[in-house]
């Protein structure tokens, strides 16, 4: 059975009350300290496929006394004192990691990992919203409730096959394949239903791939269509991604056209 972590969906009250810092939930400033950036995970979406995924938190500021220390949580819904969700970061009690650039403005980072098994859920997937506080040395602080966002997926896979091979110019050449996506309720890649897919095409010599036609996956992920085989080259399936799922490109399958 596995286990099941409370850092991911908690209780407003439980969750705010263990955050430090001047305030949880309110979008204020105090003195002259500015957030200029925030970055998570580098500005690239959190991929998870089925092992721990850890990633940094990041937040550059300045103030005229120079940058102390700085926080963050990521939470959805529409109020941040009752939040639907909330995650912590791994340091959650203890100051960031700050560099400084300059005398008064520094980058002060912090660490998530994100289990598959122990507490993330399928539920967890899509957007996040990303919440800072900073705080100066004079004790100037400023707190952001959502100064960005952030998106956590499901890591995706997508094959394909192209059959048969050779197949003589003008028959019918079978193309077939499945998107699936890691599953964090039971810890394996299952099919990602009803989802639309391009078949794509390159000839042979060529380095661009042409979209032929779009097709739906089945109920259990399932790819399959009929095309006319005209010349050599490459067939590949593209999917375009959801806000829960990453886009994938299967590597493409050459066909030799007699």
């Amino acid at each position: 059975m596995r286990k099941r972590a409370v850092c991911a969906v908690l209780a407003a009250a439980t969750a705010l009350g263990g955050l430090t810092g001047p305030s949880a939930s309110a979008d204020e400033v105090v003195g002259d300290i500015q957030i200029t950036d925030v970055s998570v995970n580098g500005d690239k979406n959190i991929v998870v496929a089925l092992a721990d995924k850890t990633v940094t938190v990041s937040v550059t500021a300045t103030d005229p006394s120079g940058i102390w220390d700085a926080d963050f949580h990521l939470w959805r819904g529409t109020d941040p004192d009752n939040p639907d969700g909330y995650i912590t970061p791994n340091e959650d009690t203890t100051p960031a990691d700050c560099v400084a650039s300059s005398a008064t403005t520094s980058t002060c980072s912090k660490t998530f990992t994100f289990e598959p098994d122990w507490w993330l859920t399928n539920a967890d997937a899509g957007t996040w919203k990303v919440w800072v506080t900073v705080s100066a040395n004079d004790d100037s602080w400023i707190v952001r409730d959502a100064y960005t966002t952030t998106r956590l997926q499901r890591h995706s896979q997508l094959t394909v096959n192209a059959g048969p091979e050779p197949v003589t110019k003008g028959k019918t050449l079978t193309v077939t394949g499945k998107l699936s996506r890691a599953n964090w309720d039971t810890l394996d890649y299952r099919g990602y239903t009803n989802q639309p897919v391009r078949l794509q095409f390159r000839k042979a010599g060529s380095t661009t791939y042409t979209t032929v036609k779009t097709v739906n996956t089945s109920s259990t992920g399932g790819l399959t269509t009929t095309v006319t085989a005209a010349e050599d080259g490459y067939w590949r399936w593209d999917f375009a991604g959801t806000s829960t799922t990453p886009a994938v490109k299967a590597t493409g399958d050459f066909v030799d056209v007699q």
